[in-house]
């Protein structure tokens, strides 16, 4: 009964519906009820039982529900059907269409009360806005997601706030993009809220931004608790990104076989899946490890796959990310030029607060081509913006190479002092620990 409307809202209802049918209020009344109770319930001055519902629904011919709630009958049913149908739009590259589906439910899901559904609608609208690189609109879409199970429990709350997260990473703002990972891996785990899921799809998410931080050592810890938890957890798309974040901790130790097998593990989920862009992803990503391993063709053959089914999916920004890495193969095989003409035609869809990262890595490799062609001027312009987006980012690693490559340059160029200014930076960074803002790792699951 708490989900019923007042007694005013269901009078009116009560009246529309006999009014459409065509009916007296005697018809409607009769054999159990007088057409006195129906005026004095149509008028909103009584609230009627669960029995008297129960008659009025079937005189009316009407479900239950829909005449005590407003809701027609299995809406909600029909509105998780339809989203399960938006996630796969989706997750096969439609970010547009889906977009427009979840707008379309979330628009339905507010009309008739329905919270879970439209927090699930703002969910993917986030993830779709992510998808195209509208960061400040994703970001948006999982505040108000979260804000609207602001009374259910954290597990619940996870994949809007891991979202949240995922859009500042993706601006380049790191350190706050993991602060909200280990808050809320820290709230979980001190709390005994050992959800698999929810724990599984943290760890997944902030290997990426320790990573990009120089948190080597925190990042294979969060690859360790993930690989731990993969076994209970029951999303296998979920498990499937583990193993791609998990990736990036092998490569980094040097493991690139275990690197390979675990995209391997990843790629064959998603393709099971039919999970368009992280396939893309994968192929990226084992591109990134070829590379690594120096087999330049197949790194090159890896990353165009990659690149041709993010584009043809829209997503933008990580097709403009993959671009910038498969620059730097082509730059690497000798053939600067085409890889200068695919940074220039992407460095419009990055920024500082657009994929911050791999824009100083477009702004780095443009520098280091420059200079190949003995322009310094136009690579110290290069090293420079690649430095002060870095900077922004807190990208410890990055940031010392490429001081180091700023230094050389301006030594060539007889200026001393400046680049022992510019080599010391880079030491200054690469001797930081790789921490957080939060000092002490967080809080872990009993494993």
């Amino acid at each position: 009964m708490g989900d019923r409307d007042d007694q005013e809202a269901i009078g009116r209802r009560v009246q529309r519906l006999r009014v459409e049918r065509g009916m007296t209020q005697r018809q409607l009344a009769e054999p159990a009820y007088t057409p006195a109770y129906i005026s004095t319930l149509e008028a909103g001055r009584v609230r009627p039982s669960d029995e008297a519902l129960r008659h009025l629904a079937d005189r009316l011919g009407v479900g239950y529900e829909e005449l005590a709630t407003g809701r027609p009958a299995r809406l909600a049913t029909d509105l998780r059907l339809r989203l399960t149908e938006a996630r796969r739009t989706l997750a096969t590259g439609g970010a547009e269409q889906a977009a427009e589906s979840y707008g379309e439910l979330l628009a339905e899901a507010e009309r008739y009360g329905l919270t879970e559904e439209r927090a699930a609608a703002l969910l993917g609208l986030g993830e779709c806005a992510v998808e195209t690189g509208e960061l400040v609109a994703g970001r948006r879409y999982f505040e108000a997601a979260e804000e609207c199970l602001a009374d259910a429990p954290l597990p619940a709350r996870v994949p809007a706030l891991r979202g949240r997260a995922l859009a500042h990473y993706l601006a380049g703002e790191l350190r706050y993009a993991v602060y909200l990972l280990e808050s809320t891996l820290d709230e979980l785990n001190r709390g005994g809220l050992h959800d698999p899921d929810a724990l599984l799809l943290l760890y997944a998410s902030v290997i990426g931004p320790y990573m990009d931080m120089g948190a080597h050592a925190r990042a294979a810890q969060a690859a360790e608790l993930a690989l731990a938890l993969a076994p209970r957890a029951g999303d296998p798309a979920l498990v499937a990104r583990m193993h791609r974040s998990v990736a990036r901790t092998l490569l980094a130790e040097g493991r690139l076989a275990e690197a390979d097998a675990s995209l391997a593990k990843a790629a064959e989920l998603y393709r099971t899946l039919q999970l368009r862009t992280e396939l893309a992803n994968c192929h990226w990503m084992r591109g990134y490890v070829c590379a690594q391993n120096g087999e330049l063709p197949r790194a090159e053959a890896e990353m165009r796959e990659a690149l041709g089914m993010l584009t043809a999916s829209r997503a933008t920004l990580y097709s403009s990310q993959v671009a910038v890495e498969l620059a730097d193969v082509l730059h690497r095989r000798g053939k600067s030029e085409e890889a200068a003409e695919l940074l220039h035609g992407v460095l419009d869809d990055l920024s500082s607060e657009r994929g911050a990262v791999h824009s100083a890595g477009a702004h780095r490799l443009l520098g280091i081509i420059a200079e190949d062609a003995r322009d310094t001027e136009t690579a110290e312009e290069h090293y420079v913006r690649a430095l002060s987006l870095l900077e922004r980012a807190g990208a410890a690693g990055d940031l010392a190479d490429l001081c180091r490559l700023l230094g050389d340059l301006l030594r060539r160029t007889g200026r001393v002092e400046a680049a022992l200014d510019a080599y010391r930076t880079g030491l200054g960074h690469r001797t930081a620990p790789g921490t957080t803002t939060l000092g002490p790792a967080p809080a872990q699951p009993p494993l």
